[in-house]
C-alpha cells in the first residue's frame, strides 16, 4: 500500500516540522517504524516513571541498588585523575539514581558542574525546580534537545574534563550497530582522559526480560499507545487508538527485546494532510531494548576508543554500570 500526500501541510506540521518529518519518513519505511525518542512528552514522562516503579521492570531497581550502595566507589573511579570536571547526563529522567552520585560527589568536596541533557523540556524544567534545593551549591546547567546537538553547543565553552553519564540502559534503545555508532560519535566529543558511565542491561533468563516489556499492569502498552495520541495532538492526526494494540518480543539469541504497535484492521490515517494506510495485523516497530554480555560491553569500549576502567554490578548481576575512559 502507498501513502498519499495531499499537499495540504497543516499549521501543526509546520510548527512541529522535525517531529512531522521524522514520523512521516518512518511510517513510509518497510516495515513501518516510529522513533522512540518521541515517547517522552509530559504524559509519556509520567507513564515511564510508572513503568520504572513497576514490579516487572527490574532495570530501575537494579541500577538504583548500584547507585545507592556503590556511589562512593563510582566517585573514586571518576575522580582519580582530578577533582574538577563537568558531569554531563544524557537522558536524566527524574534523576532518581544519579542524585545519589551527586550527593556522594558533594560529600567528597568535588568541584563539578552538573549538565543534564534531555529531549524533553519538561524533564529539564522539573530538575531545575527541585534539584538545586536537594544538592546545596550545585552548579546546574540543564539543556533541552538532541544529545549531540546540545553537546556541540556546549563544546563551545572552555575545555574542562568531562564525565558523561548514560544510565537506565538507554544505550540499549538502539541496535548493536547503532549503539556502536553512538559510542563512536560520543568519543569524538571527548578528549583522552574524559570518561563515561554507561548502564547496560545484561542477558538473563528470557522470561524475566520479556515480562519487563509486557508488564501485568499494561503500562508499557499505554506508553506505546501514547505515542499515537501525541501524534494526534501535535500533528493534527486521526489515529484511532482503539484500532491498535501493543506487542513485544524477546529473542535470547540476539539479545533484542522489541515493541510493536499492531493495526487491528485495514485503516488509513491522516497526518497533517499525508495519508498513511495500514493493513490489518501490520506492525509499527516502536522500540528496541538490547541486552548485552559482559564480554560484549568490554569489546564495545575498545572498538570505539575507550578502555573499561571499572564495572559495577547489582547483587544479582542483572545490570552493569560500566566506567569507560577515553584513550
Amino acid at each position: 500500500m502507498i501513502s498519499i500526500d495531499t499537499g495540504e501541510c497543516r499549521p501543526s506540521a509546520k510548527k512541529n516540522k522535525d517531529f512531522y518529518l521524522d514520523v512521516i519518513q518512518s511510517l513510509k519505511e518497510t516495515p513501518k517504524k516510529l522513533p522512540s525518542k518521541y515517547f517522552y512528552d509530559k504524559e509519556g514522562d509520567s507513564l515511564f516513571e510508572a513503568i520504572m516503579d513497576s514490579p516487572d521492570y527490574y532495570l530501575s531497581r537494579c541500577e538504583m541498588e548500584i547507585f545507592t550502595r556503590q556511589a562512593k566507589q563510582i566517585v573514586d573511579s571518576i575522580t582519580a585523575q582530578n577533582l574538577n570536571f563537568e558531569l554531563i547526563e544524557l537522558g536524566p529522567g527524574n534523576c532518581a539514581k544519579s542524585i545519589h552520585l551527586l550527593h556522594a560527589l558533594a560529600a567528597a568536596d568535588v568541584s563539578f558542574n552538573y549538565i543534564p541533557i534531555d529531549i524533553s523540556e519538561n524533564v529539564i524544567s522539573r530538575l531545575q525546580l527541585f534539584l538545586p534545593d536537594k544538592i546545596p551549591n550545585l552548579q546546574f546547567n540543564g539543556l533541552a534537545g538532541d544529545y549531540f546537538n546540545a553537546l556541540s553547543i556546549h563544546n563551545l565553552l572552555p575545555a574542562t574534563r568531562k564525565v558523561v553519564m548514560c544510565l537506565g540502559g538507554n544505550i540499549g534503545n538502539m541496535t548493536i550497530e547503532e549503539s556502536n555508532a553512538f559510542c563512536k560519535k560520543l568519543r569524538s566529543y571527548l578528549q583522552p582522559g574524559d570518561q563515561c558511565i554507561i548502564g547496560f542491561d545484561l542477558v538473563k533468563h528470557p522470561a524475566i526480560i520479556k515480562r519487563a516489556y509486557d508488564d501485568r499492569d499494561g503500562l508499557t502498552r499505554k506508553f506505546n499507545l501514547n505515542l499515537l495520541a501525541r501524534i494526534n495532538r501535535e500533528l493534527d492526526a486521526d489515529f484511532r487508538i482503539g484500532q491498535f494494540d501493543h506487542y513485544c518480543s524477546y529473542d535470547p539469541l540476539t539479545g533484542s527485546a522489541k515493541s510493536y504497535l499492531v493495526s487491528l484492521s485495514d485503516i488509513a490515517v491522516n497526518i497533517s494532510g499525508t495519508i498513511i494506510p495500514f493493513e490489518k495485523d501490520e506492525c509499527i516497530w516502536t522500540e528496541i531494548s538490547q541486552k548485552y554480555s559482559k564480554d560484549q560491553i568490554r569489546e564495545m569500549a575498545v572498538n570505539n576508543g575507550f578502555v573499561q576502567a571499572a564495572a559495577f554490578l547489582d547483587s544479582r548481576s542483572w545490570f552493569m554500570d560500566a566506567v569507560w575512559t577515553a584513550v
